[in-house]
């Protein structure tokens, strides 16, 4: 059976009437998104993240106008002292603490002064005895001098021989001359029990000067002694009395620069325990001797008023200030030293910007104790990095945390 030709012209027509079918490109977009998301999110997770440091800020001391030389040093006291005692003895009592303040003749400790008391009590025994000795022969030569008054009297009547006189004569020299030996023995009785005195004296240790006791050596039954026992176990100290109205500061001034500093000059004193408050200070002296191992002079500088802040020992910068005729110096830096690294046989520190780190070249100028002074590449106000990793390098991403 065949179709007809009508039929088969009408299969040949495009059907206008069926729905359109939608385009891909809605499709292929949301998977284009999908695979950017992606992609971002793997990024995400293999990209280092922020790598956590320590900084500071960067802080200048006054330098500029009319200070001419900065320099560093310490508090020290002029009135210093290691009590010890007079005699090697036992200690049996310790009257200080740290921190207590004594008076001049304050008593501070003891030592055992038994064997000096036994010694005391013979000598002031035989004191009493040659004192009683000397009573007796004062009373018969007082005796003998009339026993001679009378003689003589009899001996001008003719009534008692000359043998008599000659007798009674020489009884009352002799008794004369006792008493003026057993008045020396009675002199020497006392030097004696004033001799063991001072030594029961000597086993009382006193505060040579008012003060503030800073250590306490000994404790009661140790030995003690004013000389060194060639290592064992005897003190030669009680403890040190610091006399706090003595205190002044020591610093080291390169001999370079020794002549911008004289006796007088006015100085700005900063203790490291308190960076904010400003000491006025004068120059007292300079130490006429120099170092040859350092190339420095020491010079003494006296505080305008005492604090009790101030304390012995501590760490103290000084400027020292001067007229328009001698040339001001820049403020200066100071730094931790565990901020500055080597890297490529220069002094680097790296500085935070914008959560990233930038490699710094400086130059370092003296250093006391754990702190370095920039001498150039830093300025005020710019936060560099005291703590963080080894591997640290210039661009890295850094969170900040303030160092103590």
């Amino acid at each position: 059976m065949t179709s007809s030709p009508k039929n088969a012209l009408d299969d040949l027509k495009i059907d206008r009437s069926a729905p359109e079918r939608k385009a891909p490109w809605l499709l292929i977009l949301v998977v284009a998104l999908v695979l950017i998301g992606a992609a971002f999110a793997v990024w995400k997770l293999k990209r280092p993240g922020a790598v956590e440091v320590r900084t500071i800020t960067v802080t200048e001391t006054s330098g500029g106008g009319g200070t001419v030389l900065n320099a560093s040093g310490y508090v020290t006291a002029r009135r210093q002292a290691t009590v010890s005692s007079k005699v090697t003895g036992k200690v049996t009592e310790v009257f200080i603490e740290e921190g207590k303040s004594v008076k001049e003749g304050q008593v501070l400790a003891r030592i055992d002064d038994s064997n000096v008391q036994t010694n005391l009590r013979l000598a002031a025994a035989q004191l009493e005895s040659a004192k009683a000795t000397l009573s007796e022969t004062r009373v018969r030569l007082e005796q003998a001098e009339r026993e001679l008054k009378r003689i003589s009297g009899l001996a001008a009547d003719k009534i008692a021989s000359a043998s008599d006189l000659d007798r009674a004569e020489a009884e009352f020299k002799s008794l004369k001359a006792r008493l003026e030996q057993q008045g020396s023995e009675v002199t020497v009785a006392e030097r004696q029990v004033a001799l063991w005195q001072q030594q029961v004296e000597d086993t009382v240790i006193r505060a040579p000067f008012s003060g503030v006791v800073v250590t306490k050596n000994a404790q009661p039954g140790e030995m003690i002694s004013p000389i060194s026992a060639g290592g064992g176990f005897t003190r030669t100290g009680i403890g040190t009395v610091v006399d706090m109205s003595s205190l002044e500061i020591e610093v080291d001034v390169n001999e370079s620069y020794i002549n911008r500093v004289e006796p007088g000059r006015a100085v700005v004193a900063t203790l490291d325990s308190y960076p904010d408050w400003k000491i006025p200070a004068k120059v007292i002296a300079i130490v006429p001797t120099a170092d040859r191992q350092k190339a420095t002079v020491k010079v003494r500088i006296g505080f305008d008023q005492l604090d009790s802040r101030i304390l012995p020992d501590m760490g103290v910068k000084v400027a020292f200030r001067g007229g328009d005729d001698l040339p001001a110096t820049r403020a200066a830096i100071t730094i931790p030293k565990g901020a500055v690294r080597k890297l490529d046989g220069r002094d680097v520190v790296m500085i935070v910007r914008s959560g990233r780190v930038e490699r710094r070249a400086v130059s370092l100028g003296a250093t006391r104790g754990d702190e370095v002074t920039i001498v150039a590449g830093l300025s005020g106000g710019e936060r560099i990095v005291v703590e963080g990793p080894a591997g640290l390098s210039e661009g890295e991403r850094v969170t900040e945390k303030s160092a103590k």
